[in-house]
């Protein structure tokens, strides 16, 4: 079969011939149709994530959508090794496996899922959000930032505030929910006043795929919010704006802040898989919006090369 294969450590996947999979009891082997790009999917095939076999050659991907044997559409997430995602063929556990709903194509439930997935579980699975609670997304320009907002909304958020360093991308964002946008400027002053006019109007929620100096200052605008501030939960999702941060001890001992992250370490897999049946439900439900770059599999290495960060890169298989 073709596949995107790394032959070895560094190398970028090159479209090449790959043996077939085989499936064993209590697993499905699956006709790949698309599979997306992802953060993670670069990580592991560079071997720089910390859930990489280091295991050579191997198929790149960690999700994608295809068919079974009966026909069937579904969604699939962990391909067992060394099979990934983006290839003629997949092979996985049948628990990996969930029904793409109908009036969802193919590409949109492989571009969606995983980016749907972060905030989803997010909001769900760790903050747990009410109905006409305040959010705050920070770093809400990107992939998944953009289909939080949009899925703060439908979850029923009451207020939705964004952050980002794209103004243009930022000011779209009120077309897609956002009640009020906050550009994050060099200005660490003026940065942090414009988060305490938020925080004093209290902030429930607060799901952070930046890290770094922002969500330094987020936290700290929060524990200065006072002690009749509304109790504030911290989801931490990624770390786009670095990977560390220096905070006071004093943010944490003076406030309410609940401090956690979301991802699965601290979401079973099998919570995962049923945070992913959610979002894939909701987007056949009311469409959430994704730009997608459709790209057929053999072109795999030019579009490795070449991703763009506003738009989600997915390999189409077969016809």
């Amino acid at each position: 079969m073709k596949a995107a294969i790394v032959q070895k450590l560094g190398q970028t996947p090159a479209y090449d011939d790959f043996p077939p999979p085989t499936a064993a009891v209590g697993e499905r082997c699956i006709s790949v149709t698309a599979a997306a790009l992802s953060q993670v999917v670069r990580s592991r095939a560079s071997g720089s994530h910390y859930s990489a076999s280091g295991q050579f050659p191997f198929v790149v991907g960690l999700d994608g959508v295809g068919s079974l044997d009966d026909g069937r559409r579904v969604y699939f997430i962990l391909p067992k090794a060394p099979y990934g995602s983006m290839a003629e063929q997949a092979v996985v556990s049948a628990a990996h496996c969930l029904p793409v709903p109908d009036g969802l194509d193919d590409v949109t439930a492989a571009a969606i899922a995983n980016p749907g997935m972060s905030s989803w579980a997010a909001f769900t699975e760790r903050a747990m959000l009410k109905a006409g609670e305040t959010v705050l997304i920070n770093g809400a320009t990107g992939i998944a930032g953009r289909l939080a907002v949009q899925i703060a909304k439908h979850l029923g958020a009451g207020k939705i505030i964004a952050t980002g360093r794209d103004a243009a991308a930022l000011r779209s964002l009120a077309a897609l929910g956002a009640d009020v946008t906050i550009p994050l400027v060099e200005d660490e002053a003026a940065l942090e006043q414009s988060f305490r006019e938020q925080f004093a109007g209290g902030i429930d929620v607060v799901v952070d795929y930046l890290w770094g100096k922002s969500a330094e200052h987020l936290l700290i605008a929060g524990a200065k919010a006072g002690p009749d501030a509304v109790p504030i939960r911290f989801v931490q999702i990624g770390a786009a704006g670095g990977s560390n941060i220096t905070l006071p001890s004093a943010v944490l001992r003076s406030s309410a802040i609940e401090l956690m992250g979301s991802g699965i370490g601290s979401v079973p897999l099998e919570r995962m898989i049923s945070v992913i049946r959610g979002v894939l439900g909701a987007a056949a439900q009311g469409g959430f919006e994704i730009a997608v770059d459709r790209v057929p599999l053999a072109e795999v290495e030019q579009a490795w090369r070449n991703e763009s960060p506003k738009r989600r890169t997915v390999f189409t298989v077969g016809a």
